[in-house]
């Protein structure tokens, strides 16, 4: 067995010493005194990531199911389900590494990494290194590679709030209610949700916490053998950064955070998700107006208008008679929404949609349809979807008057019609929560080390302004604006401006002395002819590696 190389002897010290902080040091973030970490998580922190330091991981190769190969490793972390509570009941955290590329000399310990969500697993994050990603070979030189399954994900005490295979069935019904009756009938499917969330979770659903994931992580860095974390965090791994190093300011090395959430306690999760909305109606007018740009190929519109309309022209076909007998509009509105998220779909969505416009039906099923036989993979959809609703469902109090919900996403749907009611009812379950909602907590550290911001400006998923709030509330943090763009997760992509300082800085902690705006991208490429849209259906290899995208929802 494969222990830390840091234990032994070294571990009492540890023990010891944290031992006798529990009496005399004030808590790390004490300065949020009304809503900050009470003294029992604190405390309760600390004797987890003690134990931690003094067990190790018992690195092993990882079961054959999980899907990542050689030299990666699995192991486990135990941390409590209540950090008040450190000597009750515990839950296993599940992490895997792949070792550092260089030498000896070379090497700056473990780069933990989580990809978003909430729900994303980060367990993929060492293929960075088996599938030799080029923008990581530099990183992969100084650090390990480590990803973990946050709590209540994949193989870490993993929730659910409904059977599987009734989450993925399709076609479900049109998002864009046209009546009272509409609307009554998503409240009722979000109450129930909700319900099912209680019956199958219940005992997990108080702890499913953002401040609780951060305080895992700092008992993983114990567990590690690290005495500080150095952390990459993408989309809602941005929140987690943002949180971790609130609470445990002296404990952070390193730390990227891309496509940020803004972490206001006003903004934390209502209000984020309207903004969604907004941000993502933009996108998909900048996507539709590089569709019409590419007419020649894609036959779809020569301007946004028309594409448009080609869009809604689709959604009402599919409405009236599901394609396929399965694809109505909420399946097309989550199959389109990837166009809004990463340019590395733009092509991809195009082709597919202008192939079945030229006739091939079974393009688009192929592309949506859910997969009932993949029972293992709808598994982790549905968990997925589960821990996003409890961890925002769990963060901060949500409005429970639906005449508010209903207001305002009648109001947002005016404009910004793409993504509004879609958005709305993903997170009503929240108004009708059958467990505890807590108060955000008031992000923001004065004495860390600098923090990298990286962010495109026309993010959808995550808006522009919330990379600059997060920069205003981390003293020292420097901003790098990618302008004109609007990709989800930047340090995915080649763009030297961009890589060249994210090496500089994982490799040796410098950052620029001002803030950065670098230049775009590439813009997607659509193909030479109109021939090149034949498809090979199901292979997916136009498709991003799943290990380099953020989480979606």
């Amino acid at each position: 067995m494969i222990r830390n190389a840091t234990l032994g002897s070294a571990a009492t010290l540890i023990t010891g010493t944290l031992a006798a902080s529990l009496l005399l040091a004030p808590p790390a973030a004490a300065a949020q005194a009304d809503n900050g970490p009470k003294l029992p998580e604190v405390l309760g922190v600390q004797i987890a990531a003690a134990r931690a330091a003094r067990t190790g991981i018992d690195w092993k190769d990882c079961p054959a199911d999980w899907g990542l190969e050689k030299p990666i490793q699995c192991g486990w972390v135990k941390v409590p389900l209540d950090y008040a509570k450190p000597y009750g009941k515990t839950i296993d955290i599940a992490v895997d590494r792949i070792g550092s590329t260089g030498t000896k000399q070379e090497r700056q310990g473990a780069l933990v990494y989580n990809p978003g969500g909430p729900g994303g697993s980060g367990m993929r994050f060492p293929r960075r290194v088996t599938t030799k990603s080029p923008l990581w070979v530099n990183a992969s030189k100084a650090y390990d590679f480590v990803g973990f399954d946050p709590r209540g994900v994949g193989h870490s005490a993993p929730i659910s709030c409904i059977d599987p295979q009734e989450f993925v069935k399709a076609p479900k019904a049109d998002p864009v209610p046209d009546s009272e009756a509409d609307k009554l009938a998503q409240r009722k499917l979000a109450a129930e949700y909700a319900d099912g969330c209680k019956e199958r979770s219940g005992e997990m659903l108080p702890h499913m916490t953002t401040p609780n994931s951060a305080r895992d992580m700092d008992v993983i860095r114990a567990a590690l053998g690290e005495a500080r974390l150095n952390f990459l965090g993408v989309s809602y791994g941005t929140y987690l950064g943002g949180v971790y190093a609130s609470l445990f300011p002296t404990h952070v090395r390193r730390m990227i955070v891309d496509s940020v959430v803004d972490p206001s306690q006003d903004n934390i999760w209502y209000e984020a998700n309207l903004g969604q909305d907004v941000a993502f109606q933009m996108r998909w007018n900048d996507w539709q107006d590089w569709v019409a740009k590419n007419d020649g190929v894609f036959h779809l519109g020569d301007t946004r208008a028309k594409v448009e309309a080609k869009w809604q022209e689709l959604r009402n076909k599919a409405k009236a008679q599901p394609i396929g007998g399965i694809v109505g509009p909420a399946e097309l509105i989550g199959f389109f929404q990837g166009a809004p998220y990463y340019d590395s779909s733009w092509v991809p969505v195009a082709k597919t949609w202008a192939a079945y416009a030229a006739g091939d039906e079974q393009a688009l099923v192929d592309a949506i349809a859910p997969d009932m036989t993949d029972t293992k993979g709808n598994a982790a959809s549905e968990n997925s979807n589960a821990v996003y609703t409890a961890v925002e469902c769990a963060d901060a109090k949500w409005p429970t008057s639906w005449t508010k919900w209903d207001r305002d996403n009648t109001k947002l749907h005016e404009q910004y019609p793409f993504l509004t009611w879609s958005n709305a009812w993903m997170n009503l379950p929240c108004a009708t929560w059958k467990a505890k909602q807590s108060t955000p907590i008031a992000v923001g550290a004065k004495r860390v080390p600098p923090i990298l911001i990286v962010q495109s400006e026309r993010d959808a998923a995550t808006p522009y302004k919330g990379a600059v709030e997060l920069h205003r509330r981390l003293a020292g943090s420097r901003l790098i604006t990618e302008q004109n763009a609007g990709s989800h997760g930047v340090t995915s992509l080649q763009n030297p401006c961009i890589n060249t300082r994210v090496d500089t800085y994982l490799l040796t902690g410098k950052v620029d002395a001002q803030d950065v705006t670098c230049a775009p991208h590439a813009t997607p490429v659509a193909p030479a002819q109109v021939a090149a849209l034949s498809l090979d259906h199901g292979t997916g290899s136009e498709w991003p590696a799943r290990e380099e995208l953020p989480a979606v929802r």
